[in-house]
């Protein structure tokens, strides 16, 4: 793309539909006028004075704790410099969005019109108690360190300097990694730093909290290496000079082990490189152009482990890494300040994240086949979701233990659950199966392994610890994908064609002819079906040679539910198998009836399936509160199709009256309180959350399930077959990474109730 393009789309994105990145939104009812004289006069005297008799009410009755203030003079901007404050609103307002669509944390961006320091800050104490934290940002060095000094001391809420903290934080955890990778020692290494700014200052300063030795450490300036006989030193700068003999940065590169470059583009050549020690580290985050080019560093030296400050570039040192986490974390302890406790938590944090396994929702964000800890991933992903659930608390808990939080964390569990759902993720639920799947792993056939991501799907069930997993398909296949993902470990590979198969093949087709010998399948054709990979792996869950079975990846799920019902069998009293989808909402999650096998239900099959939905819920730990949904209200309508709806409703209640179910009702009523209040008084879902729908026919629920999918970006977890005799689930065609491994902790963990009822 042209430059001039480039700057045509920015313009654009920024003007249009509506000038800016942020707004303010209403947390309250303001539709009626008792809404207005609650939110303004005469009822918003009330917190006034109760805030007048307790100020850290504050707290309770505005956004104060949530609210952030982003604070610059326009002096040292990006890399534009001192353009003024106005001219630097839109980085303000950009930083103000990514606080909240990181951490949820609300941001008002304040540009101050002003270079003294006593003014600025001076403006900043006074409008602070606005605010539950304070982000400095784009103010440039030597101010920098004094305006930061002075509100961290003269105010009782965290105040941070982005520009030095953020990539300080973000490099020591890099660089903690990369360290252990180049198997070295952080006290022993030779650490050189090309820059002398803010944010060099305070990344050599804490490099020495991790370990680094200030005699190891080189500092160097536009002028050459800082040294102690250098004249006119600021006090920052005279805080790393030196006194060894070197006076250039390619002498000081000499046999060093580690360079970070918070400096200028393109000043490392290829010769400076070559002259570091063995396994160098290399952190070029000039931007947008690094101290040298990543290909030109990695062609050079084959041993180095390379960082940027760029997305198209392995091990992005990104800020966004840090301090959305970081103030969430601040705020909620009503930390009061932001100290090297919590920051050095923060590192140890992101550090630790990177060595966990990837969510394939990463992959997938960023285009690969398979991240792993090492050379080229040494920090995580800007768009690693579980950053919200790992670095805010360990955060926290530093505020706590450092004794700067005024309201402590009582309930971790509880605490991670709510940043989970700050982000609108619903991982709650996943979570927890996920959990209760790692307590007893099962093994768990993948019955069309040969394709890359199913495979990636066993890998994850098999590296969290979910699940053993039993790999289906053409061996050849399997092995070489498996080296494609890293997937080293030794699990069973079975080929249900292959010779080696045979004798289990002929088991399994004399068993299958027993059964169905008087429905038409001769031991012929039973051999022959035993060579096709469903088939043979519903065998395996009847022989009891597996647990569990998710397959449906390659081929419509009319052809997979055929073996299976077949095979493996329905449970006693079910007539009809059905299948329910877990939207991971908002609002938590609900369950969705039927949206995968029964096309036009009688009212008969449409209760059985109510119940088996509420036996579904019961087993994810909830109490059921299910509506039967329609077109009509309690008999509005005399139509057949209402009709089928409100007589399963009455069979419901008949034979299931411990079960909450009430219908024939719509939508939005079912999940609307207020107007189910107001209208329907006597429905048994007044005062209930519901949290299961079932729809009239297949054909509403698919487009219902799919449709929440594509338009609330929902999360869905299915379809979950029930009422079939064994953990087996089939998957919809070309179903995700994230999908099928979500069925798989389903099958596990019904698995473990099974194995628990025998």
């Amino acid at each position: 793309m042209s430059n001039s393009k480039k700057r045509s789309e920015a313009l654009l994105y920024h003007e249009k539909p509506t000038p800016g990145k942020i707004q303010v939104v209403p947390t309250k009812k303001y539709a009626t006028q008792r809404d207005l004289s609650l939110a303004y006069s005469p009822g918003v005297a009330e917190p006034c004075l109760e805030i007048e008799k307790n100020p850290d009410d504050v707290y309770r009755y505005t956004a104060k704790g949530n609210l952030v203030a982003v604070i610059s003079n326009g002096t040292a901007v990006l890399g534009l410099g001192d353009i003024g404050a106005m001219a630097g609103k839109p980085v303000m307002e950009g930083k103000g969005l990514l606080f909240k669509i990181f951490a949820d944390i609300d941001v008002f961006d304040i540009e101050v019109d002003t270079k003294d320091v006593d003014k600025f800050v001076e403006t900043v104490k006074n409008i602070s108690p606005t605010f539950g934290g304070i982000n400095l940002e784009d103010i440039k060095a030597p101010e920098a360190f004094e305006i930061e000094r002075r509100l961290k001391e003269e105010l009782d809420i965290p105040v941070m300097h982005d520009d030095q903290h953020g990539t300080a934080i973000i490099s020591a955890a890099a660089l903690k990694n990369a360290i252990e990778i180049a198997e070295k020692d952080i006290s022993k290494v030779k650490i050189v730093v090309s820059g002398a700014g803010a944010a060099a200052i305070s990344c050599s300063r804490l490099y020495l909290a991790l370990g680094a030795k200030r005699e190891n450490l080189i500092m160097c300036d536009s002028k050459g290496v800082i040294r102690k006989d250098n004249e006119n030193l600021s006090s920052q700068k005279a805080e790393f000079a030196t006194d060894k003999n070197i006076k250039t940065l390619e002498d000081a590169m000499i046999g060093a082990d580690v360079f970070i470059g918070l400096s200028i583009g393109n000043l490392v050549k290829p010769k400076m490189l070559l002259s570091m020690a063995k396994n160098p580290i290399v952190f070029a985050l000039a931007n947008p152009n690094p101290e040298i080019d990543y290909n030109l560093a990695v062609k050079t030296r084959k041993d180095v482990i390379m960082a940027t400050g760029r997305s198209d570039y392995p091990n992005q040192v990104n800020n966004v890494l840090g301090f959305p986490y970081i103030f969430r974390g601040a705020l909620d302890v009503r930390s009061t300040k932001i100290n090297e406790e919590m920051k050095l938590a923060a590192v140890h944090a992101l550090a630790n994240l990177a060595k966990e396994p990837v969510p394939e929702q990463v992959n997938i964000t960023y285009g690969e086949t398979s991240i792993q800890f090492g050379k080229d991933y040494i920090i995580p992903k800007p768009f690693d979701q579980r950053l919200i659930t790992e670095i805010p608390p360990a955060v926290a808990k530093a505020a706590m233990e450092s004794g700067v939080a005024k309201e402590p964390i009582k309930d971790w569990d509880a605490y991670r659950d709510n940043l989970a759902e700050r982000l609108g993720t619903g991982s709650k639920l996943m979570r927890m199966i996920m959990s209760k799947a790692k307590t007893d792993p099962k093994t768990i056939v993948f019955a069309e392994a040969d394709h890359l991501d199913v495979l990636k799907a066993a890998q994850i069930v098999h590296d969290e610890g979910i699940g053993k997993p039993i790999l289906l398909g053409n061996k050849e296949i399997i092995e070489e994908l498996m080296k494609e993902i890293n997937f080293d470990v030794d699990l069973p590979i079975i080929d249900p064609k292959s010779d080696e198969e045979i004798e289990r093949r002929s088991r399994y087709a004399y068993d299958y002819w027993k059964k169905r010998q008087r429905n038409g399948i001769t031991l012929l054709a039973s051999e022959k079906l035993m060579r096709e990979r469903n088939y043979f792996a519903a065998m395996m869950i009847n022989e009891k040679e597996a647990d569990a079975l998710v397959t449906g990846y390659t081929r419509s799920y009319p052809s997979v539910v055929k073996p299976m019902i077949e095979l493996i069998g329905k449970q006693r009293g079910v007539n009809r198998i059905s299948a329910t989808n877990i939207m991971l909402t908002k609002r938590g999650p609900i369950f969705f009836s039927d949206t995968a096998i029964n096309i036009n239900p009688t009212a008969e099959e449409l209760a059985n399936i109510t119940y088996m939905t509420s036996v579904a819920i019961k087993m994810f730990g909830f109490d059921p509160q299910i509506a039967m949904l329609s077109f009509s209200n309690f008999g509005s309508s005399d139509s057949d199709l209402a009709e089928k709806v409100s007589k399963a409703v009455q069979i419901m209640h008949k034979k299931h009256p411990s079960i909450n179910v009430d219908g024939e009702i719509q939508a939005d009523f079912a999940l609307n309180p207020k107007m189910l209040k107001e209208k329907f008084p006597f429905s048994k879902l007044n005062g209930k959350k519901v949290n299961g729908l079932v729809f009239p026919n297949l054909e509403s629920a698919n487009i219902a399930y799919k449709l929440m999918k594509e338009f609330n970006e929902a999360d869905s977890v299915g379809p979950i077959i029930m009422g079939l005799k064994e953990p087996v689930h089939i998957i919809p065609l070309g179903s995700s990474v994230d999908e099928m491994v979500h069925i798989a902790c389903i099958a596990i963990v019904q698995a473990q109730e099974k194995s628990k009822n025998k």
